[in-house]
């Protein structure tokens, strides 16, 4: 599961924590603010100068769920894209001070690190690299091709949540646990207790409607 206390508990100088060093939170936000720098900007510049653990936090509950769906991407588990997030997230939290937001943004700098441990983590396992990483690996990316992507995929994301709050509770839930959760029908049956029938016309009813929700937020854009 993925947790702000778990990663920050992984790194061996917790007392760093406690540690205020620099020109102190108050003028890092003000410089933030004359610079114009969105909020993820802002939060990663009181890591990177003050070492504060609220800014930390709140860029591990933004980026942690859109890392995870990044990395499954690839093909890797819900479980082992989780553990990769945690990784990714502590090198953030331990190399914050490379970070500079005249040179990339924030979004392409974490997913950047993202990118190369989940390129890593394949190369560990002998698994077969998947195409985009792969055309990647060749071109050499940039940080801006990586931040239209990041959005994109954000985008997506965002009208897809959409779509799914337009479902009648009951298809919404299977459709969440058979594609979200990644449950079988059977596990879901053990779980909820519903007869085999009846998940299955929820799931293929909601799909139905999921596209055609899509399909209208899609053409709305």
């Amino acid at each position: 599961m993925l947790t702000l206390e778990r990663t920050l508990n992984d790194q061996p100088h917790r007392a760093i924590l406690a540690q205020r060093q620099g020109r102190g939170t108050r003028d890092t936000l003000n410089e933030a603010v004359q610079q114009d720098y969105s909020d993820q900007t802002v939060w990663m510049l009181a890591v990177k100068q003050d070492r504060d653990r609220a800014a930390f936090a709140r860029l591990f509950d933004f980026y942690a769920p859109r890392l995870k769906g990044f990395v499954m991407r690839s093909g890797v588990s819900a479980a082992q894209a989780e553990e990769i997030v945690q990784e990714v997230m502590l090198t953030v939290w331990r190399k914050a001070h490379l970070f500079d937001p005249h040179r990339a943004q924030v979004s392409s700098w974490i997913y950047q690190i993202a990118r190369n441990r989940q390129i890593d983590v394949l190369r560990k396992e002998s698994r077969p690299m998947p195409e985009e990483l792969s055309e990647e690996l060749k071109d050499g990316g940039s940080p801006q091709e990586d931040a239209s992507q990041i959005m994109a995929v954000e985008q997506e994301a965002q009208t897809l949540r959409m779509a799914l709050a337009r479902l009648k509770p009951g298809q919404r839930e299977m459709v969440e646990k058979a594609y979200l959760g990644e449950l079988s029908h059977s596990e879901i049956q053990a779980e909820t207790g519903l007869p085999l029938g009846t998940i299955k016309s929820r799931i293929r009813l909601g799909l139905e409607k999921l596209r055609h929700e899509l399909k209208e937020l899609r053409a709305d854009d």
